[in-house]
């Protein structure tokens, strides 16, 4: 896929506010359908500029950030610099920010990441790079901020600035409290970024506390802003940064007066937008089955009422007489979709057999079915649906488990240097625990894990999951482990996913011709690996789907981990009893390696076992308050079709 994608979205600045779909908005922006498709848009539109300031015979003045929102971008800058000799010999970057301290050949260094992703693969000029400097001395730090300054605009001030966003709304490394017209300067970083930063760095505490960081006016003096926000953490702060007031405690949302700004949004860093989430309040709609039901939800959540006590005048006070008119009365109407929601509620994943499936989620015509559960690391099987793993099993299915990746990043050197001791002193003369345990002990700072350390701290994890499958009722030979290539990098940062990847998805599919499929669509993870490994199974289906016994094969996506999906978007609703939610706790406490301080715990302070129990509790109070049956708790399901 190339760049021409671009050809039929237009990113060019708009004023915001001058179209109906856009009267709450108060920054021009534009949503995609992936962030990969929106990746390739910037970058034409860099490339485009590169070789117009070529034709010009002047230098093009870029500001650079760094994260993985621009990863994309970079991948296809590099990409037309060998395919279709796209020039960087005139272009002079400066690069946002940079964590200090901070050695610029450490591998966190943004530094690293430039090279890593661009730089080294592009004929841009050594000396043309600017990098804030995270080894400067304390006592010049000052002077290096403003000689940092001072360059960019000596240069006459960024052509276009490339820009992300953090979940405090900062730009660059500009924190909450950030001034309009502040410069390059040192900053204390806010704990959500830390927070945010911490898969990287393997746990916050080795986060850095400080940064260099262009300021909010230097930012603003580019004369093209162009703003990637990817994924469903973003949509809150971005619903601020568009659709509310400025303030200093959104520092992004000083970009609302800037006169030449873009946010490039995908679907999920778009959905709190009014226009995307209510776009009945905005405009005419034409109403669809999924989008009565999520207004009437709305409306049902707004109100405080049950679907069956909502009337024609909570309709029409809320923007939805159009729906209304359409429909008839609000009690048709209610009926209507609460029925929808009802018939979204099973307490047999795997179809009911012999019973009239015509208002059931699953097909009773296939009475035993082959199940497979993919789950991305050794653990979101039984976190995310644990309690409809179990009953699939108690219910007859030949359900098999396949994790996609061994998930030995996540397992701590504390806990492999215990099993380690534990493996010397059942046999002291093992030159491989003995390894390990000396590796260990003079291991340092990020330092990739040696092959033998990844192994055992795999073989961790593996054995955390047949505890917990066999403890499901689950037989040993039923559990798959695939250790996707991908993921094996001993390192934060991943490789693309590979042919070999997509083949082992293949043969295992093909292998068991499932007649259902489950598998993560929780995209909000902080390290991605959800997403690659839905990405290795959409591909996979998209190989296999013309076979024939893909005919049968439905695909499930979960969440939980992190997110939940609302109740507009639920397809399938597995009530558990307070027994099975013990059960389900218990099948995740056999992750003991996972069980207290993991290193990948995102935001929320919460063990997976609680935060995924409230999770489940309050998907099942939502339902209660719709109206519906009041369960002790529920595991929801969207389906994908392929």
């Amino acid at each position: 896929m190339n760049a021409d994608v671009a050809n039929y979205i237009d990113i060019s600045y708009k004023e915001p506010g001058k179209f109906e779909e856009t009267r709450f908005e108060k920054i021009h922006n534009v949503c995609v359908n992936s962030s990969s498709e929106g990746s390739l848009i910037v970058a034409k539109e860099i490339a485009d500029l590169i070789k117009e300031k070529q034709n010009a015979k002047t230098r093009c003045v870029l500001g650079l950030a760094t994260g993985s929102s621009p990863i994309k971008v970079y991948e296809e800058l590099v990409r037309m610099h060998k395919e279709e000799n796209l020039s960087f010999a005139n272009v002079v970057t400066f690069n946002l920010d940079e964590y200090y301290p901070m050695d610029k050949n450490n591998m966190q260094s943004y530094f690293y990441f430039m090279h890593e992703h661009l730089f080294n693969h592009v004929d841009i000029l050594p000396e043309n790079i600017n990098i804030p400097d995270g080894s400067v001395n304390s006592e010049d730090l000052y002077q290096y901020c403003i000689d940092y300054e001072m360059k960019i605009k000596s240069l006459g001030g960024l052509d276009f600035q490339l820009l992300g966003i953090g979940r405090t709304g900062h730009i660059g490394f500009n924190e909450p409290g950030s001034h309009l017209n502040s410069g390059t300067r040192s900053i204390t970083l806010d704990h959500i970024t830390r927070v945010d930063a911490a898969p990287s760095f393997l746990g916050i505490d080795n986060v850095p506390r400080k940064a260099i960081t262009m300021g909010v006016g230097t930012v603003r003096s580019a004369k093209r802003i162009v703003l990637l926000g990817w994924g469903i953490s973003k949509a809150d702060v971005l619903k601020k940064t568009i659709e509310e007031e400025i303030t200093s405690q959104v520092p992004a949302t000083y970009l609302q007066n800037h006169k030449n700004t873009t946010f490039v949004l995908d679907i999920g860093a778009s959905s709190e937008l009014t226009r995307i989430k209510t776009p009945w309040i905005v405009t005419s709609c034409v109403w669809n089955d999924n989008l009565k039901l999520k207004a009437v939800v709305w409306l049902s959540e707004l109100t405080n009422k049950a679907f069956l006590k909502l009337t024609d005048k909570d309709y029409n006070d809320n923007g939805m007489s159009g729906l209304l008119a359409e429909e008839g009365t609000a009690y048709d109407l209610n009926i209507k979709m609460f029925n929808k929601l009802q018939h979204t509620i099973t307490g047999w994943p795997g179809g009911k057999p012999n019973a009239d499936d015509s208002n059931r989620p699953e097909r009773a015509n296939i009475p035993k079915k082959r199940v497979i559960i993919f789950s991305p690391h050794p653990d979101d099987d039984v976190i995310s649906m644990g309690g409809t793993f179990d009953r699939l099993v108690e219910q007859g299915h030949d359900v098999h488990i396949a994790y996609q990746t061994s998930g030995n990043i996540a397992v701590s050197d504390e806990e492999a240097l215990k099993f380690a001791e534990i493996s010397k002193s059942l046999n002291s003369d093992c030159k491989e625990a003995n390894d390990i345990i000396n590796y260990l002990k003079k291991k340092t700072g990020n330092a990739i894990d040696s092959p033998e350390v990844r192994k055992l701290k795999g073989l961790i994890r593996r054995s955390e999951s047949l505890a917990a499958t066999r403890y499901l009722g689950l037989n040993d030979e039923n559990v798959h482990f695939l250790d996707l290539p991908f993921y094996e990098t001993g390192a934060i940062k991943k490789n693309n996913l590979s042919q070999d990847d997509i083949d082992i998805m293949c043969s295992l599919i093909e292998h068991i011709k499932p007649h259902q499929i489950y598998a993560a669509g929780d995209l909000a993870d902080p390290h991605g690996t959800h997403k690659v490994c839905l990405d290795a199974l959409f591909e996979s289906l998209e190989k296999l789907k013309h076979n024939k016994y893909m005919d049968d094969c439905w695909v499930w996506l979960y969440r939980g981990a992190w997110h939940e999906w609302e109740s507009y978007q639920i397809e399938m609703a597995v009530p558990m009893s307070p027994d099975q939610v013990l059960k389900k706790r218990h099948a995740i406490f056999y992750h003991q390696s996972q069980k207290d301080g993991v290193m990948f715990q995102g935001d929320d302070s919460r063990e997976f076992w609680v935060r995924v129990e409230d999770r489940n509790r309050l998907t099942a109070k939502k339902y209660n308050d719709l109206g519906l049956a009041d369960y002790a708790a529920i595991e929801a399901f969207k389906r994908y079709h392929f």
